[in-house]
């Protein structure tokens, strides 16, 4: 299974540059996370047909923080994902997160708009930085790739 990872995207209603860079992105993924800050329920368009998991974030009009739940926990396969966009200080993010979702495999957040992949104890975190290159000092657009095999999980970072 994999899985396409984003999050932070911030923007206000579907266009057609976004579309094109999620299917060149995405298009061999079946399952998409988004890990909040879309801002609006549009940015999920580009991904009819594939199965969608998503949390509002910070950032978020009223109809995607009514719509959204705030985190969510999936078993994909033989794993368990937590998923959050993440709220507060950025410095000890993942500490909350870990402690919020105790005994999963993967944690997949947002916020920082800092893209990272690495181990917390057993547990894979993830966060895909800023689709939209909104991230520190200009950064570019990224995103993450998730493939589950079983109870086994793979990820990686891209840039667009």
């Amino acid at each position: 299974m994999l899985i396409g990872i984003l999050s932070d995207t911030h923007l206000d209603d579907y266009n057609e540059d976004f579309s094109r860079q999620c299917k060149i992105a995405f298009n061999d993924c079946d399952t998409i996370i988004h890990a909040g800050d879309l801002t609006d329920l549009a940015v999920l368009e580009p991904f009819h047909g594939k199965k969608i998991y998503a949390v509002s974030g910070n950032m978020c009009n009223r109809l995607a923080q009514q719509t959204l739940p705030k985190e969510r926990v999936e078993q994909l396969e033989q794993c368990r994902i937590g998923i959050s966009h993440g709220e507060g200080p950025k410095h000890n993010i993942e500490d909350r997160l870990f402690a919020t979702f105790a005994g999963v495999d993967c944690i997949v957040y947002g916020h920082t708009h800092v893209a990272c992949c690495h181990y917390y104890g057993k547990t894979l975190m993830i966060n895909p930085g800023s689709f939209k290159g909104t991230g520190p000092y200009g950064a570019p657009g990224s995103y993450a790739l998730l493939e589950i095999a079983g109870d086994k999980l793979s990820a990686s970072i891209h840039s667009l």
